[in-house]
């Protein structure tokens, strides 16, 4: 049965019942329903863990994600000290402890049980060791993701289930390869693409096999399309961009957060439930977002609706709130000057998205992010 973390205190802020719940500029209260959903988030993930297996490091991949969710949730109500209550405070912190105790927990129940055990000769009793649900426990959440953590230690012991397994090198393929890049990704459980400049990638059918998580990092004039294997396969279950610049990033369907960092004059594509942006600068996002996308430390932030052409490849359906961006370093009444809507007569036509991003001999990595806007030399 799974156990539900909840926040031990309710908003200040009165609804009366019969009501809709109405828009509001309160940050606190903002934050308040934003913790509300990541932990919601993070404990789905938690109780995915046991349908995983620990072979090929799928686990521990989830829990890898987990964890930094985990941590940076935590950030994220130390850096709300400004304008949330102590008291208020004290919740948020219980409620990361309890989320962190169910993580522990479910993860000490991999471990393998011992079938036998040496009884000592001596006529003294030895020496009792600790309990292992004490060992889980923790008495604040700022620790999270330490080195001598139970639930890193659970994550070694799937790692080691595979340790004799060597993955292929995509990344290394990738740059022996030349024209367009199609690494297939066939025997890896998760794609990562990283430290690559004016590359043209694109992810075909077979890459479907490894969406668990996705990971892109330290790109720099590359156009990555990765709408293939998450159309006609599975959605990835998560997404992290970082340390992008001046490039072109299709990134398909997310079933789950896409986490955005670091990013710089640069086109992201994606449909999502969730899409948070942190420390980015002039990036346009063509967006199909379940939820209202999240901005903080950012500026130049242009959103438009996800483009018909990827719209029907990846079939997304309900609501789609690309444009209720929230800046949540922005807490003053007026509207956050961080973000706006792309104005239609600037954004990339409909011809350069069916008949350019998908490339060609005649185009370069180069011509493609000309004709996409992000270069202009």
């Amino acid at each position: 049965m799974e156990t539900q973390v909840f926040i031990p205190f309710r908003l200040d802020t009165p609804h009366h019942a019969g009501m809709a719940e109405p828009k509001t500029s309160d940050p606190k209260e903002r934050f308040f329903r934003y913790f509300q959903a990541e932990i919601t988030v993070i404990q789905g993930q938690i109780d995915d863990l046991a349908t995983m297996s620990p072979v090929g490091g799928e686990r521990q991949d989830c829990i890898d994600t987990i964890l930094a969710g985990i941590s940076r949730l935590s950030n994220e109500v130390m850096d709300a000290g400004d304008y949330i209550p102590a008291y208020d405070q004290r919740a948020y912190a219980q409620a990361m402890k309890a989320l962190t105790d169910k993580l522990n927990e479910t993860t000490a129940s991999f471990a393998p049980k011992s079938r036998f055990q040496f009884k000592s000769k001596s006529s003294k009793p030895a020496a009792k060791s600790e309990p292992q649900a004490d060992q889980r426990v923790r008495t604040s959440f700022s620790n999270i993701g330490s080195k001598h953590s139970p639930v890193l230690d659970a994550a070694k012991r799937d790692a080691a289930a595979v340790a004799a397994t060597s993955e292929k090198d995509y990344n290394e393929e990738l740059e022996q390869q030349s024209g367009v890049r199609k690494p297939s990704f066939s025997n890896a459980r998760s794609i990562s693409i990283h430290d690559h400049s004016g590359l043209h990638i694109m992810l075909p059918s077979t890459a479907s096999r490894a969406t668990s998580s996705g990971s892109l990092r330290n790109l720099d004039r590359c156009v990555v399309d990765m709408i293939v294997p998450t159309s006609t396969g599975t959605p990835f279950a998560g997404l992290a961009l970082k340390n992008i610049k001046n490039s072109l990033i299709v990134a398909g369907h997310v079933a789950g957060p896409v986490h955005i960092t670091g990013l710089q004059n640069t086109v992201v594509v994606v449909a999502a439930r969730q899409v948070r942006v942190h420390e980015c600068k002039n990036v346009r996002f063509y967006l199909h977002c379940a939820s209202h996308p999240i901005i903080e430390d950012c500026s130049g932030m242009r959103f438009a609706p996800l483009p018909e052409f990827y719209a029907n490849k990846l079939d997304v359906k309900g609501e789609n709130q690309w444009d209720q961006v929230d800046d949540f370093k922005w807490l003053k009444t007026e509207p956050s000057p961080n973000w706006a809507v792309l104005p239609e007569d600037q954004r990339i036509p409909a011809d350069v998205w069916q008949n350019t991003v998908c490339g060609s001999p005649s185009l370069s990595t180069d011509d493609i992010l000309r004709r996409a806007g992000i270069l202009t030399s």
